[in-house]
C-alpha cells in the first residue's frame, strides 16, 4: 500500500410500486424524509453486452474468517509492503518504512517451522472458507536473515535520527537524520540476507507439499512482489535506488519462472505497481524526477533510454517477447493498484458533504473517459479501459487485476454506496480479479455492499455471473448494473442511488417478455444493520417504475 504523501510528491405503460424511504426496523434512529424527485431513466437489455463476470472481482486482502465464511469470499490476498520481505522458514517479515524498517517475527511455534507459519495459516483459513489464495512472492532479492527483531537503521550504528521506535525498540530509527536527509551507506545485512529464485522454489515446494498444486486445490495465485516502483522509499534500507525497467523485467522473469517450475498450474500477477504513475514511470524515474522535479517528468531518463516508451507498455511487450522466445507464458494477470488521489476519499471517515460527493464522483475514474481526475493527476484516467488497451496492444490474452484499492468510509453509508458502485463497475468493465485493501468488519456498511453482490437474501443468492447491458441517463445519480444468474436464469438488477433524494424512475426491460413479480432487496441509510426485503415489484414486458430511496442500494431479482 503506497503512502499518500509520497504519491503527491511523486507527481504533483409502466406499473408503479410504492418503495419509499424512511422505513426503519424497531429501535432504529429516525431518518429525515427525503425529497422525492423524478430520477433518470434506466434500461436493461438481457440480449446485449453479455460477458462473463469473474467471481474473483469480489476479493479482499486479509479478510477475517467470519466475514470470509459468510460471504463465501472468492479470493483473498496476502500482500502489502511487509510481504515484500518475508522469510517463510523464519516466519518473519520486515516492515520497511511502515514501521522503522524492523524485522517482526510471526506467532508460529519456531520448532514447527516452516509448518504453522503466518502464510500457512493464511492458506489454512482460505481452505476452510473455500476461498482462493493470492500469496506475494519476493522479487526484491532480500528477506529477513533470522527470526529476530533487528532493524535497518540502528541509531547506535548510524547516528541520531528524527524518529525511533521509542516504545518497543528505541535503537531502531526511521532512517532520517536530524537535518532531514536520509541515512545512506547502511548495511542491508543488518536485517536481511540475499534470496532469489531458489528461495521461491523452496517455498513453493513447501506449499505444494502441504496443500497440493494449484490445479488440485493448492495456492492458485502469486503476486510478483508488491509495488516495486516504491522500493526506493518503502524498503530503502536494502533497495535505495529506484527499480529500473530492466530490473523489474529481469526479476519478474526469474521469479515467475521459478513459480511456474515449482507449480505449473499457478497463476502470476505483476508488476503490482502502486497507482496511475506506475503505468508511465519506472521506479527509477519516479525517484529521480521526485528529486529533480520540473521538466524531468516530461522526459524522464529511464524512459528516454527506452525510446520514450511508457513503462507498462514496455513491461508487457517484454513479457510477450519472452513467451515468443521460449513458448512459456510467465505473466497471467496485469496487476496494478489504484487508490483515489482525490483529497479525503481513500481510507478514513466519510468526511464533509463535499468529500462524500467527491467520493461518489471519483468512481468514474475507473471507466469514464470524460471524467478528469480531481486530484494532482488532473487528466482522464479511465483505469480499466486503459489497462485493457495496454494488454490488447502489448500482450493479448493477459487478464486484468487490481489487488489493492480503497474508496474509504467503510463505516458510513457513503462508503457502502461507493463500494457497491465500484463492484458493479468491475463486473461491467470486465475486470478479472480485485482485492479490497483493509476489509470492513462484518457490521460495517461497506460489508453490506459486498453482501448485495454475494448474499443479498442471507440464503446465498448473489448477483448474476453473466453481465448484460444496464444503462442510466445519469449514472452519477442512479448507477445501474445487471446480470443473468447461471443457476436459475434470474435477472439481477442492482441500482445505487447516490443522491440525498428519493428518485422515481422508469425502468425499461428488453429481452424478457411477460409479466413477473420481482423480489426486491435493499440496503439504505434507513437501517444500516441489515438488508431489508421490500415489497415485490411487478414487472411487465415494458418494465416498471420504482422509487429508489435516498442513499440506497437496491437489488431486483427478476425470475426467468
Amino acid at each position: 500500500m503506497p503512502n499518500g504523501s509520497l504519491a503527491r510528491v511523486l507527481m504533483s405503460a409502466v406499473l408503479p410500486v410504492a418503495l419509499t424511504a424512511g422505513t426503519t426496523s424497531a429501535g432504529a434512529a429516525p431518518v429525515p424524509v427525503a425529497v422525492q424527485v423524478t430520477g433518470p431513466d434506466l434500461a436493461v437489455d438481457v440480449r446485449a453486452g453479455r460477458h462473463a463476470i469473474s467471481p474473483y472481482i469480489y476479493g479482499m486482502n486479509f479478510a477475517d474468517e467470519e466475514l470470509a465464511a459468510e460471504l463465501r469470499l472468492p479470493v483473498r490476498r496476502w500482500g502489502g509492503n511487509a510481504t515484500t520481505r518475508y522469510h517463510f522458514r523464519h516466519d518473519t517479515t520486515n516492515r520497511g518504512s511502515d514501521w522503522y524498517f524492523e524485522n517482526v517475527p510471526g506467532s508460529a511455534d519456531p520448532a514447527q517451522l516452516p509448518g504453522g507459519s503466518e502464510t500457512d495459516r493464511f492458506v489454512d483459513q482460505d481452505r476452510r472458507t473455500g476461498t482462493k489464495t493470492v500469496l506475494t512472492v519476493p522479487l526484491i532479492g532480500w528477506a529477513p536473515k533470522a527470526r529476530d527483531w533487528s532493524c535497518g537503521f540502528s541509531i547506535t550504528a548510524y547516528g541520531p535520527q528524527q524518529g525511533s521506535d521509542a516504545q518497543w525498540r528505541p535503537d531502531c530509527g526511521n532512517g532520517v537524520r536530524p537535518d532531514g536527509t536520509n541515512v545512506t551507506g547502511n548495511d542491508p545485512h543488518d536485517t536481511s540476507v540475499e534470496i532469489g529464485p531458489g528461495y521461491v522454489r523452496d517455498w513453493l515446494d513447501h506449499l505444494v507439499g502441504e496443500y497440493g498444486t494449484a490445479r488440485k486445490g493448492g495456492v492458485r495465485f502469486y503476486n510478483l512482489d508488491n509495488e516495486p516502483d516504491l522500493w526506493f522509499a518503502t524498503h530503502r534500507d536494502v533497495h535505495p535506488l529506484g527499480a529500473s525497467y530492466e530490473e523489474v523485467r529481469d526479476r519478474t522473469q526469474e521469479i515467475a519462472a521459478a513459480v511456474k517450475a515449482a507449480d505449473p498450474g499457478a497463476e502470476t500477477l505483476g508488476p503490482v505497481g502502486w497507482g496511475y504513475n506506475s503505468l508511465i514511470f519506472s521506479g527509477l524515474d519516479q525517484k529521480t524526477c521526485g528529486e529533480v522535479g520540473g521538466g524531468c517528468w516530461a522526459n524522464p531518463p529511464d524512459r528516454a533510454a527506452h525510446g520514450g516508451v511508457f513503462f507498462a507498455d514496455w513491461y508487457l511487450a517484454q513479457m510477450r517477447a519472452y513467451q515468443r522466445r521460449t513458448g512459456k507464458r510467465l505473466l497471467d494477470y496485469f496487476d496494478n493498484h489504484l487508490y483515489p488521489q482525490q483529497p479525503g476519499v481513500a481510507f478514513g471517515s466519510a468526511g464533509s458533504e463535499e468529500t462524500q460527493a467527491l467520493r461518489l464522483r471519483s468512481t468514474r475514474q475507473l471507466w469514464d473517459p470524460t471524467y478528469v481526475d480531481e486530484s494532482w493527476i488532473n487528466t482522464s484516467v479511465e483505469f480499466i479501459p486503459r489497462l485493457r488497451r495496454l494488454v490488447d496492444q502489448n500482450y493479448p490474452g493477459t487478464k486484468l487485476a487490481i489487488t489493492e484499492y480503497n474508496w474509504g468510509a467503510h463505516d458510513h453509508i457513503n462508503g457502502a454506496l461507493a463500494q457497491a458502485d465500484v463492484l458493479g463497475i468491475f463486473g461491467r468493465e470486465g475486470l478479472d480479479l480485485a482485492t479490497l485493501w483493509a476489509p470492513p468488519s462484518t457490521k460495517q456498511p461497506a460489508a453490506y455492499a459486498f453482501r448485495m453482490f454475494l448474499d443479498y437474501d442471507g440464503q446465498g443468492s448473489g448477483f448474476g455471473e453473466t453481465a448484460v447491458r444496464a444503462t442510466s441517463t445519469d449514472q452519477g445519480d442512479l448507477a445501474a448494473y445487471a446480470a443473468v444468474r447461471d443457476s436459475d436464469g434470474a435477472l439481477t438488477l442492482l441500482v445505487v442511488n447516490k443522491t440525498a433524494s428519493d428518485l422515481t424512475s422508469a425502468v425499461s426491460a428488453a429481452g424478457r417478455p411477460g409479466r413477473r413479480n420481482a423480489r426486491v432487496y435493499r440496503y439504505s441509510q434507513a437501517d444500516l444493520t441489515r438488508i431489508v426485503r421490500a415489497a415485490d415489484q411487478v414487472v411487465t414486458a415494458n418494465g416498471f417504475t420504482a422509487t429508489f430511496p435516498a442513499n440506497s442500494i437496491t437489488v431486483f431479482e427478476i425470475p426467468r
